[in-house]
């Protein structure tokens, strides 16, 4: 049975997600993001579930820099959760008492609508995570009135649901994934995404522009792309992809093979089947056999042949 470690405690969208995509995974509740990682990647863990992006507020950066900067790792699979909030608190509270509510930042972003409607005396302070803040609210003498939170973690820890599905937008997307130490990649289906890093060898001008150019003339649809400090100084980023097709296609292997030669660095993140099971449309010229046939035709008109 395998360990999979989580951004916890029990009862976050991360837990949730972790249920669905392994069901009969041991779970292993860490702090935070950062420390579900590094117990995948010391071994403590046998891989990690952790959000990467939300349909709302975009990526998650801590997730980005954890994967730029930390040991490697590779994601082998990925989920899109619809993610759906509930105002939570301790049996015999009313919404009118409430004045001190504990939630994930994200969450705050998220119900900004309804906290201002329904809650507009109330203080929202932010915690660690959605899990956290209900747990925290759970306790004897707790100085918060409510939490809101995923409904499964009212169910850990004894909270009734005095409001649900309180976000602004009812068809909120998080994308999660599931990592693991660098090992044998997941097959080729038809419907994969494949994720990187890339850090600039230089900054210079058209060098954006040359990156998406190695995408760009094999018919390689990018998904996604963020850019992120490096850290060495104002205007100075590495960038995040996500892009269609699996490392094992030839389109795919050539444009990541030309980032290699015109980057500084690059760092595979993994190909592995896409949760919303969408594959491709191959651009003439790009499909695998006719990538072979180009390529028995050069070797034609080097060896004099054509």
């Amino acid at each position: 049975m395998p360990r999979l470690a989580y951004l916890g405690p029990e009862g976050t969208f991360t837990e949730e997600a972790l249920r669905l995509l392994d069901p009969t995974a041991e779970r292993l509740p860490c702090a935070t993001v950062s420390a579900a990682l590094n117990a995948a990647r010391s071994g403590d863990a046998d891989g990690a579930v952790v959000p990467l992006e939300n349909s709302i507020e975009g990526a998650i950066t801590t997730t980005l820099d954890e994967f730029a900067w930390g040991e490697p790792l590779l994601i082998n699979a990925e989920l899109l959760l619809p993610v759906q909030f509930s105002l939570l608190a301790r049996p015999g509270t009313e919404i009118p008492h409430i004045k001190r509510v504990y939630t994930h930042p994200a969450a705050i972003t998220q119900c900004r609508a309804y906290i201002s409607r329904e809650l507009p005396d109330a203080v929202v302070v932010a915690a660690p995570s959605t899990a956290a803040a209900a747990q925290e609210v759970s306790l004897p003498g707790s100085p918060y009135d409510a939490a809101i939170a995923a409904r499964i973690a009212g169910e850990h820890y004894g909270l009734v649901e005095l409001a649900g599905d309180i976000g602004d937008r009812s068809d909120t997307v998080t994308r999660f994934v599931k990592v693991s130490r660098p090992g044998p990649l997941p097959e080729a289906t038809g419907s994969d995404r494949t994720t990187l890093v890339v850090f600039l060898a230089d900054d210079h001008p058209g060098a954006l522009l040359e990156m998406l150019t190695e995408f760009s003339v094999r018919g390689v649809n990018l998904t996604r792309i963020e850019s992120r400090p490096t850290g060495d100084g104002i205007g100075r980023y590495f960038f995040h992809f996500d892009f269609e097709g699996h490392v094992a296609d030839a389109r795919v292997g050539e444009a990541i093979a030309g980032l290699h030669r015109i980057c500084g660095e690059v760092r595979f993140l993994g190909s592995y089947p896409r949760a919303d099971g969408v594959a491709p449309q191959i651009k003439r010229g790009t499909s695998d056999p006719e990538f072979a046939e180009a390529g028995e035709w050069l070797a034609k008109v080097r060896a004099g042949q054509v």
